[in-house]
Protein backbone atom coordinates (compact mmCIF):
# COMPACT_ATOMS: atom_id res chain seq x y z
CA UNK A 1 0.00 0.00 0.00
CA UNK A 2 3.07 2.54 0.26
CA UNK A 3 2.81 4.72 -2.94
CA UNK A 4 4.08 8.12 -3.52
CA UNK A 5 1.62 8.98 -6.34
CA UNK A 6 -0.95 11.66 -6.05
CA UNK A 7 -2.00 13.80 -3.53
CA UNK A 8 -0.18 16.92 -4.83
CA UNK A 9 3.14 18.65 -5.61
CA UNK A 10 6.47 17.14 -3.28
CA UNK A 11 9.92 17.16 -3.62
CA UNK A 12 12.50 14.45 -3.41
CA UNK A 13 13.51 16.07 -0.19
CA UNK A 14 10.19 15.84 1.23
CA UNK A 15 9.72 12.12 0.43
CA UNK A 16 12.87 11.39 1.45
CA UNK A 17 11.90 12.57 5.18
CA UNK A 18 8.42 10.30 4.69
CA UNK A 19 10.74 7.34 3.60
CA UNK A 20 12.64 8.11 7.45
CA UNK A 21 9.27 8.72 8.99
CA UNK A 22 8.08 5.23 7.62
CA UNK A 23 11.42 3.52 8.99
CA UNK A 24 10.73 5.34 12.57
CA UNK A 25 7.29 4.43 12.75
CA UNK A 26 7.15 1.03 11.45
CA UNK A 27 10.66 -0.03 14.07
CA UNK A 28 7.93 1.06 16.87
CA UNK A 29 4.76 -0.30 15.37
CA UNK A 30 4.96 -2.97 12.46
CA UNK A 31 0.89 -2.24 11.40
CA UNK A 32 2.16 1.14 10.02
CA UNK A 33 3.76 -1.04 7.03
CA UNK A 34 -0.56 -1.13 6.15
CA UNK A 35 -0.53 2.75 6.01
CA UNK A 36 0.69 4.69 2.39
CA UNK A 37 2.70 7.34 2.04
CA UNK A 38 -0.09 9.67 1.57
CA UNK A 39 -1.03 9.24 4.87
CA UNK A 40 2.46 9.64 6.39
CA UNK A 41 3.24 12.76 4.57
CA UNK A 42 -0.29 14.50 5.87
CA UNK A 43 1.29 13.55 9.23
CA UNK A 44 4.90 15.15 8.45
CA UNK A 45 3.16 18.08 6.87
CA UNK A 46 0.89 18.65 10.21
CA UNK A 47 4.45 18.60 11.93
CA UNK A 48 5.85 21.15 9.93
CA UNK A 49 8.36 18.27 8.54
CA UNK A 50 9.42 17.49 12.13
CA UNK A 51 9.84 13.78 11.59
CA UNK A 52 10.75 13.07 15.65
CA UNK A 53 7.02 15.23 16.11
CA UNK A 54 5.61 13.74 13.20
CA UNK A 55 6.41 9.79 14.49
CA UNK A 56 4.99 10.51 17.81
CA UNK A 57 1.65 11.52 16.47
CA UNK A 58 1.55 8.90 14.22
CA UNK A 59 2.32 6.10 16.40
CA UNK A 60 -0.66 8.33 18.84
CA UNK A 61 -2.96 8.28 15.92
CA UNK A 62 -2.37 3.85 15.34
CA UNK A 63 -2.99 3.71 19.22
CA UNK A 64 -6.47 5.42 19.10
CA UNK A 65 -7.54 4.07 15.81
CA UNK A 66 -7.02 0.70 16.91
CA UNK A 67 -9.11 1.64 20.34
CA UNK A 68 -11.51 3.94 18.95
CA UNK A 69 -12.35 2.15 16.00
CA UNK A 70 -11.13 -1.61 16.79
CA UNK A 71 -13.40 -2.88 12.96
CA UNK A 72 -12.15 -0.26 10.88
CA UNK A 73 -15.48 1.38 10.87
CA UNK A 74 -17.93 3.08 13.01
CA UNK A 75 -21.41 0.64 12.74
CA UNK A 76 -24.20 2.14 12.30
CA UNK A 77 -25.66 1.05 15.79
CA UNK A 78 -23.36 3.16 17.65
CA UNK A 79 -24.29 6.19 16.05
CA UNK A 80 -28.03 5.25 16.32
CA UNK A 81 -28.81 8.88 17.92
CA UNK A 82 -27.15 11.03 16.24
CA UNK A 83 -27.25 9.64 12.53
CA UNK A 84 -31.01 10.71 12.08
CA UNK A 85 -30.74 14.40 13.14
CA UNK A 86 -29.18 15.11 9.81
CA UNK A 87 -26.85 17.44 11.70
CA UNK A 88 -23.91 16.65 9.23
CA UNK A 89 -24.83 15.80 5.18
CA UNK A 90 -22.66 15.54 1.86
CA UNK A 91 -22.55 17.76 -0.69
CA UNK A 92 -20.98 18.18 -4.17
CA UNK A 93 -17.11 19.23 -5.05
CA UNK A 94 -15.61 22.67 -4.75
CA UNK A 95 -13.88 24.24 -7.47
CA UNK A 96 -10.56 22.19 -7.15
CA UNK A 97 -12.30 18.63 -7.20
CA UNK A 98 -12.42 18.35 -2.79
CA UNK A 99 -15.88 17.21 -1.70
CA UNK A 100 -17.88 19.48 0.20
CA UNK A 101 -19.23 18.42 3.89
CA UNK A 102 -21.82 20.43 5.12
CA UNK A 103 -22.41 21.09 9.01
CA UNK A 104 -25.57 22.51 10.72
CA UNK A 105 -24.87 23.27 13.85
CA UNK A 106 -28.70 24.58 15.10
CA UNK A 107 -29.36 21.03 14.95
CA UNK A 108 -27.23 20.06 17.65
CA UNK A 109 -28.81 20.38 21.23
CA UNK A 110 -26.08 20.14 23.78
CA UNK A 111 -28.50 19.26 26.56
CA UNK A 112 -29.57 15.74 24.18
CA UNK A 113 -26.27 14.50 23.47
CA UNK A 114 -23.81 12.14 24.78
CA UNK A 115 -20.21 13.04 24.36
CA UNK A 116 -19.23 9.40 23.98
CA UNK A 117 -21.47 8.76 21.19
CA UNK A 118 -20.85 12.00 19.48
CA UNK A 119 -17.24 11.20 19.38
CA UNK A 120 -17.87 8.10 17.53
CA UNK A 121 -20.43 10.37 15.08
CA UNK A 122 -17.25 12.80 14.65
CA UNK A 123 -15.18 9.60 13.56
CA UNK A 124 -18.26 8.25 11.01
CA UNK A 125 -18.91 11.36 9.61
CA UNK A 126 -15.35 12.51 8.86
CA UNK A 127 -14.36 8.79 7.37
CA UNK A 128 -17.66 9.05 4.99
CA UNK A 129 -15.88 12.27 3.51
CA UNK A 130 -12.41 10.89 3.12
CA UNK A 131 -13.82 7.78 1.58
CA UNK A 132 -15.24 10.90 -0.72
CA UNK A 133 -11.53 12.04 -1.64
CA UNK A 134 -11.12 11.27 -5.69
CA UNK A 135 -7.85 10.00 -6.51
CA UNK A 136 -5.01 13.41 -6.83
CA UNK A 137 -7.04 14.92 -3.70
CA UNK A 138 -6.33 14.76 0.14
CA UNK A 139 -8.62 17.26 1.45
CA UNK A 140 -12.33 18.20 1.79
CA UNK A 141 -14.14 21.67 2.09
CA UNK A 142 -16.62 22.44 5.10
CA UNK A 143 -19.36 24.22 5.20
CA UNK A 144 -21.21 25.32 8.14
CA UNK A 145 -24.10 27.27 8.04
CA UNK A 146 -24.98 28.73 11.77
CA UNK A 147 -28.93 29.52 10.59
CA UNK A 148 -30.94 29.30 13.74
CA UNK A 149 -28.37 28.38 16.23
CA UNK A 150 -28.74 29.61 19.78
CA UNK A 151 -27.92 29.18 23.51
CA UNK A 152 -29.54 25.50 23.57
CA UNK A 153 -27.14 24.87 20.49
CA UNK A 154 -23.97 25.63 22.00
CA UNK A 155 -21.81 23.11 23.39
CA UNK A 156 -18.26 24.11 23.92
CA UNK A 157 -17.56 20.16 25.27
CA UNK A 158 -18.67 18.92 21.65
CA UNK A 159 -16.95 21.55 19.33
CA UNK A 160 -13.32 20.79 21.15
CA UNK A 161 -13.76 17.06 20.93
CA UNK A 162 -14.96 17.69 17.32
CA UNK A 163 -11.32 19.97 16.39
CA UNK A 164 -9.48 17.74 18.61
CA UNK A 165 -10.40 14.62 16.67
CA UNK A 166 -9.83 16.15 13.41
CA UNK A 167 -6.29 17.84 13.87
CA UNK A 168 -4.68 14.89 15.75
CA UNK A 169 -6.12 12.01 13.53
CA UNK A 170 -7.14 13.50 10.36
CA UNK A 171 -4.32 15.92 9.93
CA UNK A 172 -4.14 17.75 6.49
CA UNK A 173 -7.55 16.49 5.32
CA UNK A 174 -9.42 20.05 5.89
CA UNK A 175 -8.30 22.13 3.19
CA UNK A 176 -10.56 24.95 4.30
CA UNK A 177 -13.73 25.67 6.58
CA UNK A 178 -16.37 28.20 5.21
CA UNK A 179 -18.70 29.24 8.85
CA UNK A 180 -21.73 31.52 7.05
CA UNK A 181 -24.56 33.10 8.80
CA UNK A 182 -22.59 33.16 12.06
CA UNK A 183 -24.26 35.20 14.72
CA UNK A 184 -22.34 37.30 17.39
CA UNK A 185 -23.13 34.96 20.01
CA UNK A 186 -21.17 32.19 18.52
CA UNK A 187 -18.18 34.31 18.29
CA UNK A 188 -18.17 34.30 22.33
CA UNK A 189 -17.91 30.72 22.16
CA UNK A 190 -15.16 30.39 19.63
CA UNK A 191 -13.26 32.85 21.76
CA UNK A 192 -12.93 29.68 24.04
CA UNK A 193 -12.03 27.29 21.40
CA UNK A 194 -10.16 29.18 19.55
CA UNK A 195 -6.81 28.81 21.79
CA UNK A 196 -7.10 24.95 21.45
CA UNK A 197 -6.59 24.96 18.03
CA UNK A 198 -3.52 24.16 16.00
CA UNK A 199 -1.45 26.78 13.96
CA UNK A 200 -1.97 24.77 11.03
CA UNK A 201 -5.81 24.69 11.42
CA UNK A 202 -7.03 27.87 12.62
CA UNK A 203 -5.42 29.69 8.89
CA UNK A 204 -8.59 27.43 7.64
CA UNK A 205 -11.45 28.99 9.11
CA UNK A 206 -13.28 31.26 6.98
CA UNK A 207 -15.91 33.72 8.53
CA UNK A 208 -17.71 34.81 5.72
CA UNK A 209 -19.41 38.29 5.86
CA UNK A 210 -23.54 38.01 5.24
CA UNK A 211 -22.98 40.67 2.58
CA UNK A 212 -19.98 38.81 0.61
CA UNK A 213 -21.76 35.52 1.10
CA UNK A 214 -22.75 35.13 -2.41
CA UNK A 215 -19.76 35.85 -3.50
CA UNK A 216 -17.51 33.97 -1.38
CA UNK A 217 -19.68 30.97 -1.85
CA UNK A 218 -19.45 31.58 -5.85
CA UNK A 219 -16.07 32.03 -6.38
CA UNK A 220 -15.24 28.48 -4.35
CA UNK A 221 -17.94 25.97 -5.69
CA UNK A 222 -19.55 26.16 -8.88
CA UNK A 223 -23.61 26.59 -9.13
CA UNK A 224 -23.80 22.88 -10.48
CA UNK A 225 -22.43 21.73 -7.31
CA UNK A 226 -23.28 24.77 -4.38
CA UNK A 227 -25.97 22.81 -2.19
CA UNK A 228 -29.66 23.71 -3.03
CA UNK A 229 -30.46 25.50 0.13
CA UNK A 230 -28.04 27.91 -0.81
CA UNK A 231 -29.18 28.58 -4.21
CA UNK A 232 -27.23 25.62 -5.80
CA UNK A 233 -28.45 23.03 -7.98
CA UNK A 234 -27.07 19.59 -5.87
CA UNK A 235 -28.92 18.41 -3.58
CA UNK A 236 -27.51 17.30 -0.24
CA UNK A 237 -27.14 13.42 0.95
CA UNK A 238 -27.59 11.96 4.23
CA UNK A 239 -25.36 10.76 5.75
CA UNK A 240 -27.42 7.38 6.45
CA UNK A 241 -27.19 7.17 2.61
CA UNK A 242 -23.43 7.18 2.44
CA UNK A 243 -21.95 3.80 2.30
CA UNK A 244 -19.01 3.67 5.12
CA UNK A 245 -15.74 2.73 3.97
CA UNK A 246 -12.72 2.57 6.75
CA UNK A 247 -10.14 5.62 6.59
CA UNK A 248 -6.92 5.31 7.61
CA UNK A 249 -5.79 9.20 8.59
Amino acid sequence: MASAAGGGAAGEGEWLMVAQLRATVQAQDPRAKEVDNLTLRRFLRARDHNVDKAAAMFLKFLQWRREAVPDGFVPEEQVRRELPQDKVCMGGVDRTGRPILVAFPARHYSADRDLPEFKRFVVYFFDTICARIPRGQEKFLLLVDFKGWGYSNCDIRAYMAAIEIMQNYYPERLGKALMINVPYLFMKAWKMIYPFIDNNTRTKFVFVNNKSLHETLRREIDETQLPEFLGGKTPLISLRDCAQQPESG
